[in-house]
């Protein structure tokens, strides 16, 4: 007689098998999306407006402490919910500030780049 071999299979309830097909789907989802979630309508308008200020005053390249200046009061008059979009507009406004009053030094520039970059990565491209 022979031994009969036995194949064990995993045995999971009906709902088993369901809640590892929706983890499994959701974290394939999860892959799919983008890295950035799309803005909130308000957010894309508070976006355009600062592309809006930051497009209009002096050509910064010919005057660049007088574009500072002009960039200032604009950006200090947008309003927005969102509370880190609101910090970083504010954070630029003073930058370009400090840019205006040191009259464009090294710092200045610095902390302009920066504050450019934390707007960027709230609205991609504003600041460009």
């Amino acid at each position: 007689m022979r031994a009969r071999m036995r194949t064990t299979y995993l045995r999971l309830p009906l709902r088993g098998w369901g809640v590892m097909l929706v983890a499994a789907l959701a974290v394939a989802v999860a892959g799919c999306g983008s890295s950035t979630p799309a803005p909130t309508p308000s957010i894309a308008s508070t976006c355009q407006a600062v592309s809006a200020v930051l497009s209009d005053g002096p050509d910064p390249s010919a005057d660049p402490v007088g574009y500072a200046e002009a960039q200032v009061l604009p950006l200090r008059h947008i309003q927005t919910a969102d509370r880190d979009l609101q910090r970083a507009i504010g954070d630029l406004a003073s930058a370009y500030l400090q840019y205006y009053t040191t009259g464009g030094n090294s710092a200045a520039r610095q902390a302009v780049s920066q504050a450019g970059k934390d707007v960027d990565a709230i609205c991609p491209g504003a600041t460009s």
